[in-house]
């Protein structure tokens, strides 16, 4: 579960009902089924028209993508492809076929298959990288979901005001009810803001982030598979990967593979 998307949910919403608080106002203020219908719905209607209900039905999964950690970590992207190294430098590349039936990443899998198989260096290049182009392509129908939610959710916010000011403009002649209308009319844009700003755009954001680390992380196990068709020694294969790590993270890499280094001393 990735902690940072609902942790950040939680401290958007927490400041508005907080803040709310602070001002003196009620929860039950902000409550209009009326603006909540014509927002939700209207938003969701508009989404619709420029996709498909096909495309929409698949949110949840999005959704539960936006808050699922990536199975492929960088550091041990590294570690798996030198030990696949060592298994190729050792045993040969043959050997790897017993080790692919237990990736459970399906990209790294097919990855150290191809090399199996001995198809051409070449080859398993363009195989590897269509495979991340169409990856992005799926994602891109999230992110492009989600900023379209974004993009309409604050206009129905507005239609919604408009809609409760006519209202309020055709009673005039009750004086003692227009503060309660304009009130509720203006939760309609609250709701059409606040949806678009604190929940549609960051999960968009949230997609488009995670796609760039999965791709980043199916880079360097094409930089990896690469390297190990071409019989590079495990120490290569891992230098040539950690360029693509972040100078803090390859210190930190670095630091604790010296401490496991002066274990394997002492032990010895």
């Amino acid at each position: 579960m990735d902690l940072a998307t609902i942790l950040g949910l939680a401290m958007a919403w927490g400041a508005v009902f907080i803040s709310l608080s602070l001002e003196g106002g009620k929860l039950a203020d902000l409550f209009n089924v009326s603006a909540f219908v014509l927002v939700v719905l209207g938003t969701i209607g508009a989404t619709v028209i420029g996709t498909s209900m096909k495309t929409l039905a698949t949110i949840p999964s999005i959704v539960k993508s936006a808050l699922v950690i990536n199975d492929l970590d960088q550091v041990e992207v590294i570690d798996a492809m030198v030990g696949f190294a060592k298994i190729a430098r050792r045993e040969g590349v043959l050997a790897l076929e017993e080790a692919a039936n237990k990736i459970s990443n399906r990209f790294m899998r097919k990855g150290i298959e191809l090399v199996v198989d001995g198809t051409p260096s070449v080859m398993v290049r363009e195989i590897l990288e269509t495979e991340i182009v169409a990856m992005q392509e799926r994602h891109k129908v999230g992110e492009t979901i989600f900023s379209t939610l974004g993009g309409f959710s604050p206009t129905l916010g507005i239609i919604g005001t408009v809609m409760g000011l006519i209202s309020m403009l055709a009673k005039l002649n009750e004086p003692g009810s227009m503060g309660h209308a304009i009130a509720a009319a203006f939760v309609a844009t609250l709701y059409g803001v606040g949806f678009a700003n604190l929940i549609y755009l960051p999960i968009a954001g949230k997609l488009k982030s995670k796609t760039a680390d999965e791709v980043l992380a199916y880079e360097m196990v094409i930089e990896g598979v690469m390297s190990i068709q071409s019989g590079d020694n495990p120490r290569i294969v891992e230098t040539r990967m950690m360029a693509y790590l972040p100078p803090a993270l390859r210190a930190e890499r670095e630091k604790t593979k010296s401490v496991t280094r002066v274990r394997d001393k002492m032990a010895a």
